[in-house]
């Protein structure tokens, strides 16, 4: 199986987008699919229970399908931090049962690629003493970027992936997403901040996806390349 954590350079970077452009990319090519969203705040209450539209979306670029509580099975209302959001709800998340579940997961639901979205950046708290970071370790799998393309991205980038590679994890590949449409309008200015994306991050660019009216899986998937990913051939 073919699996990696999706990361973002912050709240609102894409990662969903990205992550569900991935799945469908797959699919389009005859891959078996699987998208998880272990933890999700900002959940809307339905007549099934809980519901994150984040989690809804890689659910349906899940092939085969799944049920909703093997994408997400840590849901939580208020759209805060996850750690607070779990607080609030008298649950406590950690790096460790967070990764036992994944591990359960891929084995009953083995795919040719799977894809564990976190929340928030790198280092969004998970509890006290964990953040993501943490499951991505415990995981012990490749990482994928999301950069959010706007201004103070080249920063933003830059220190992820060095997070990244500082706590012993390997960066597969960045995807640049564009969250603000004027940053991209300079093209000369925009060419040259990707040009140093591309220098400075040591993976390989997967894509760039421009600022979409309507930002959907299908649409992102046009942009995007899984031949850059070292994938292995389906079992």
């Amino acid at each position: 199986m073919n699996a990696y954590f999706v990361t973002g350079t912050n709240t609102d970077a894409g990662k969903t987008l990205v992550t569900s452009a991935l799945l469908y990319a797959a699919r389009r090519q005859g891959l078996s699919t699987l998208g998880l969203k272990p933890v999700a705040s900002g959940s809307d209450a339905t007549p099934e229970g809980l519901r994150n539209a984040d989690a809804l979306a890689l659910q349906a670029q899940s092939a085969p399908g799944v049920n909703y509580d093997t994408v997400n099975p840590q849901a939580f209302a208020p759209a805060i931090a996850p750690h607070l959001a779990a607080n609030e709800a008298g649950c406590t998340l950690s790096a460790g049962g967070l990764a036992n579940g994944i591990h359960i997961t891929l084995e009953c639901h083995p795919r040719d690629l799977c894809l564990i979205e976190g929340a928030g950046g790198w280092r969004v708290p998970l509890n006290a003493a964990e953040d993501f970071a943490d499951l991505a370790a415990r995981l012990d799998i490749p990482v994928i970027l999301t950069v959010g393309l706007t201004l103070g991205c080249l920063n933003h980038a830059r220190l992820t992936a060095e997070a990244i590679a500082a706590d012993g994890l390997t960066l597969a590949g960045w995807v640049g997403s564009v969250v603000d449409a004027d940053f991209a309008a300079d093209t000369p200015r925009f060419v040259a901040n990707l040009e140093l994306l591309e220098q400075k991050l040591g993976a390989p660019c997967l894509g760039v996806i421009p600022h979409l009216e309507d930002p959907n899986a299908e649409a992102a998937a046009g942009y995007l390349s899984l031949s850059r990913l070292t994938l292995k051939e389906p079992a």
